[in-house]
């Protein structure tokens, strides 16, 4: 169970990762060394999955953001088990959802362009059979963070 000061330490390595421990420990109202066992103890929990950098996409020249909506018609494991690798395979597929109603399947594509999304399209087409497949080009981002709420309590 999380409390006050580890949901702080969360929130506080969310914005920023490279804070130095003695920062992280002030600002939470601990020593350093209790500070320390509370990370530790999140990062074996897997609370704390990765501390990762966070680029920016536009100085990578992948400007452009394509939702792709699939529909299938196999609902069989060895087909999700074969688009489950196919997903995983194209690293410009930042993310990939099964979803509940009328699609399937939605996924996040950043590209630097339309033509290098067609690419992406046409490998999903050759390598497995979907009823549907719909783009939808992003015209503005409005929100984008990686900052997950941190002051929701489990009832477990």
């Amino acid at each position: 169970m999380l409390d006050s000061k580890d949901r702080l330490i969360l929130s506080l390595l969310q914005r920023d990762a490279t804070l130095p421990l003695q920062t992280i420990a002030e600002r939470v109202g601990l020593s350093a060394t209790p500070c320390w066992r509370r990370i530790q103890k999140l990062e074996q929990s897997g609370v704390i999955r990765a501390k990762v950098a966070l680029l920016d996409r536009g100085q990578l020249n992948l400007g452009v953001t394509v939702f792709v909506s699939i529909k299938t018609s196999s609902h069989t494991q060895s087909w999700l088990n074969r688009f489950k690798q196919l997903v995983n395979d194209i690293p410009e597929i930042i993310e990939a959802h099964r979803m509940s109603g009328d699609t399937d399947y939605q996924l996040q594509v950043v590209v630097p362009d339309i033509e290098r999304y067609d690419c992406i399209y046409k490998k999903l087409i050759e390598q497995l059979d979907f009823a549907d497949i719909s783009s939808a080009f992003a015209m503005e981002t409005l929100k984008a963070t990686t900052q997950l709420p941190t002051d929701y309590h489990s009832d477990s």
